[in-house]
């Protein structure tokens, strides 16, 4: 009897699992990750450094994508952490609005912008403007060899003003010091306002052999005129108020690939850098 209760009982159990799997399956819809508009969104007005100027709230399509808690930074990017995150929308006619303020209520920037299919740098560099979308360039070539390699890439955008409202108009190109010859080696072809060199391969000779491979390499920014000839040095404002020749210096990593954004006032506070970001 007790046997017939058990054979019975697991009967029972067996057409309620079944029934069960039938009455709750768990879907989960996706969109092809090809198919969406991937973009990391950078913010490059030329204003002063500081909590004041960030943009305490985003919104895309009215999505919130940053907050006060968790702001888009002066000269930074959104989405900020590991690198190669990129947040998705459907392509077409995106709407992006930049808030200011410590409860992030002061609107600054309301613009719609065009994305296609797929990963893309978005660069607001003035609140009455629209932003300049730039193809990420991605997939990434790779250089594989026996031993080591020698290359790491940096791809560099010239938003430089002049002063507030006034964009720099020179061509200027962009270099770093071969440490092997000592000899200033272009890093891509000169590009004007709003514009990049595209990836660009720049030779890294490790420092320390037994090393994952580094050096710190020295850079240079040239002006080139109509003809294509290079004239002179950058002059840019330093701290102290005095025109300098732009010089400075990155530690580039073998395999690596780095976006350098020229940006701030040429001639003015806040003055200019180049501001670095790891994209691999």
């Amino acid at each position: 009897m007790t046997m017939k209760i058990y054979r019975y009982f697991g009967l029972v159990l067996l057409v309620a699992f079944s029934i069960s799997c039938e009455k709750n399956v768990i879907e989960y819809p996706t969109t092809p990750i090809n198919e969406m508009a991937e973009f990391q969104l950078h913010y490059f007005v030329p204003v002063v450094s500081g909590s004041a100027n960030n943009i305490t709230r985003v919104e895309v399509n009215g999505q919130l994508y940053a907050n006060e808690k968790a702001p888009l930074a002066t000269y930074n990017a959104i989405p900020s952490g590991t690198t190669g995150k990129f947040y998705a929308v459907s392509p077409g006619s995106v709407n992006f609005k930049l808030y200011q303020g410590s409860a992030g209520d002061n609107l600054v920037y309301d613009q719609n912008i065009t994305l296609t299919a797929g990963k893309q740098n978005i660069f607001v560099h003035d609140f009455a403007q629209p932003a300049i979308v730039f193809d990420n360039g991605y997939p990434y070539t790779a250089r594989v060899t026996m031993d080591t390699d020698s290359v790491a890439w940096i791809k560099f955008y010239h938003f430089l003003y002049e002063t507030a409202g006034v964009t720099n108009d020179t061509r200027i190109q962009y270099q770093y010091i071969d440490p092997d010859t000592d000899e200033s080696v272009n890093i891509g072809e000169p590009v004007s306002f709003g514009q990049t060199t595209g990836w660009q391969p720049v030779k890294v000779i490790k420092a320390v052999f037994n090393s994952s491979g580094s050096r710190l390499i020295q850079l240079r920014i040239k002006v080139v005129d109509a003809g294509g000839n290079i004239t002179g040095d950058l002059q840019v404002r330093n701290s102290a108020g005095n025109f300098v020749n732009y010089t400075g210096s990155a530690t580039l990593f073998i395999g690596r690939r780095y976006h350098h954004i020229m940006a701030g006032y040429r001639a003015a506070v806040p003055i200019s850098s180049v501001r670095v970001f790891t994209a691999l």
